[in-house]
């Protein structure tokens, strides 16, 4: 299998780094992106700062290159947004989509929408400085860079819903605080399309537990494996 991973805000495909190593191991393929706007040198326009559609470009370009066979496409927190972008527009390119404590929108929805009212209060306080950029919170990993507000705020269009027919997997990091994803959690369990998982160790699940991240990853069916 082939993994296209998508982090979350703040965060670049470094955020993956021992999930992929986890897979690599197990003979999986792994990409992990680093969304635009969130290089380590940072942004190649700070006065231009990316939005979801950039986001959802940039990684259905990275699909596009990825040559035949199955493909599961994972994204973490706001990565959701950028996942079921794409595979609205690349349903039958991909076989799995795994949303990992992650936003699963539907037509019309945004991050700043769908989050909480902690997190909106984030975004607003975080982009003071320049109206721009939402500036790295407090105890994220160093390498983390200010997040392009526009991404957060720009609605998201969608033509079949998210992931259409390709197979749904949620994977939940437990109700912790703060959390805006309880609600979503308990919808898609009770939902025959979607497969629930459960690694109850927070947020960032690729930190703190990378190994049951990958074990779950790693079962996913092959190809073309529904729900």
């Amino acid at each position: 299998m082939k993994f296209v991973m998508v982090p979350g805000g703040w965060q670049g495909g470094w955020a993956f780094d021992a999930v992929a190593a986890e897979l690599r191991r197990d003979g999986h393929q792994v990409e992990a992106v680093t969304l635009a706007g969130l290089e380590p040198d940072g942004p190649a326009d700070v006065d231009r700062p990316p939005n979801l559609d950039a986001h959802i470009d940039q990684v259905a370009g990275t699909i596009g290159r990825a040559g035949e066979g199955p493909l599961a496409l994972c994204g973490h927190s706001y990565g959701g947004m950028v996942i079921a972008g794409v595979a609205d527009r690349l349903a039958d390119r991909i076989d799995q989509l795994v949303f990992i404590d992650a936003y699963v929108p539907e037509d019309g929805d945004s991050c700043w929408s769908l989050t909480s009212d902690e997190f909106r209060h984030l975004f607003m306080t975080g982009a003071r400085g320049d109206g721009r950029w939402v500036a790295v919170p407090s105890g994220i990993d160093p390498r983390a860079r200010p997040h392009p507000l526009p991404s957060f705020l720009q609605s998201l269009r969608l033509h079949s819903g998210p992931g259409g027919a390709v197979g749904r997997t949620f994977i939940s990091g437990g109700a912790w605080s703060g959390s805006p994803f309880v609600a979503v959690t308990e919808r898609l369990r009770r939902d025959s399309g979607w497969r629930v998982h459960e690694i109850p160790v927070g947020h960032n699940i690729a930190r703190h537990d990378p190994g049951g991240l990958a074990a779950v990853l790693g079962a996913l069916p092959p190809a073309g494996g529904g729900a």
